[in-house]
């Protein structure tokens, strides 16, 4: 058999891909699971979306290859809802890229920008894929912790004491997940400063602004911002079209280049429906929004209800798709409690360690789930 790179030594299956398998054979054993583990939006996009991708099937130039760089007017439609959402200015013709979901986003900026051996700043806990693709380029995860004292911000006192010599990059979500902790305007000014005295790339992973979040923010909002950060956002959370597979990169044209670079040589463009079909969504305001939160509102109010049940203590000022909470003190650790509660109860919960050792005493529930769902989960126990 011919061995694998050396480089899957350091990364193993995403832990979802994993995990669902052993949820979904229990469940086709007969088991009624509930699976709040998986922020998966179950809910439909706008309507004019879907007419905007059939209708664009009529187009002769559907079928054929796409632009690397994306539709004109899906640009356009990026800058406009960057403008109109967060006041930040950006040129859709050099300043934006369009991606298939932000996942790949996380590649290809770390293979634009790193070297083997380079050091990456990555939060604990956080997003798995930034240490997995770290991993995967034979860079270096350097941890930086995170913690509820704080805010789930970064400690700058203690990052200076460390060397950081070697960092190239730095990955940081906000809103935060997996603990839905926000960043204000002075947070991203802290760290654009920081990032510039150290010349770091920061990468801001912002697709959770509009969830149960009356304050979105860009990172690129902040004096200078464009000088030293990258931000990433996508549709998947905020309009319901995960399985769309749309995102984009945003930051100054040299940066954008760069990542052009490796992205043309990695795809052969988005499909032209989906592209006409996100352009459309975008045009989607405050009503949007407001509806969407309306329903993850009520369904977070039942999951604090179910928290509640599990003794476990959470932050009601939290946004986001999820709820971040901590297991009461002296229960087992999170992945054998919520192992128990697959079995003994059906229901899938997500535990904190897989976003590193500081979710270690943390649990995670999606808001992905129907009402009657979750009432059903609080009535199992």
């Amino acid at each position: 058999m011919i061995k694998p790179a050396n480089r899957l030594q350091q990364t193993t299956e995403y832990y979802f891909s994993r995990k669902l398998k052993e949820v979904r054979a229990l469940a086709a054993a007969g088991k009624p699971i509930i699976n709040m583990g998986i922020g998966s939006p179950d809910l439909a996009p706008p309507d004019q979306v879907i007419k905007a991708l059939t209708d664009a099937m009529k187009d002769g130039h559907a079928h054929q290859y796409q632009n690397y760089k994306g539709l004109p007017q899906l640009r356009e439609a990026m800058a406009d809802f960057y403008k109109k959402s967060y006041s930040v200015v950006l040129d859709p013709e050099t300043e934006i890229l369009p991606l298939m979901g932000s996942k790949e986003g996380i590649m290809h900026i770390s293979m634009a920008f790193l070297n083997a051996g380079d050091a990456v700043l990555i939060p604990n806990p956080g997003y798995p894929t930034y240490t997995s693709v770290t991993n995967l380029l034979e860079a270096t995860p350097l941890y930086y912790e995170l913690d509820a004292e704080n805010n789930w911000l970064p400690d700058y006192k203690k990052l200076e004491e460390r060397d950081l010599s070697g960092v190239k990059l730095m990955w940081v979500n906000y809103p935060h997940m997996p603990t839905g902790a926000t960043a204000t305007a002075a947070d991203f000014e802290e760290l654009i400063a920081f990032a510039k005295a150290r010349n770091i790339l920061v990468v801001n992973d912002n697709p959770y602004s509009f969830i149960l979040n009356d304050k979105p923010l860009s990172i690129l909002d902040a004096p200078g911002a464009k000088e030293v950060a990258l931000e990433l956002n996508s549709l998947s959370k905020s309009f319901n079209m995960a399985g769309w597979r749309v995102g984009m990169v945003l930051g100054a044209e040299v940066y954008i280049n760069d990542i052009v670079k490796v992205k043309s040589n990695m795809d052969s463009g988005m499909f032209y429906g989906i592209q006409q079909g996100a352009a459309a969504v975008l045009k989607e305001g405050e009503e949007w929004f407001g509806k969407l939160n309306k329903i993850y509102e009520k369904r977070r109010q039942r999951v604090w209800e179910l928290a509640e049940k599990l003794n476990c203590t959470f932050d009601k000022n939290a946004v986001g798709l999820f709820v971040w909470a901590k297991l009461p003190q002296g229960s087992m650790d999170a992945e054998a409690f919520i192992d128990e509660i697959l079995i003994e109860k059906s229901i899938f919960i997500t535990p904190g360690t897989i976003f590193g050792d500081q979710g270690a005493g943390y649990i995670r529930f999606s808001l992905c789930v129907t009402e009657e769902k979750v009432e059903e989960a609080i009535s199992r126990f």
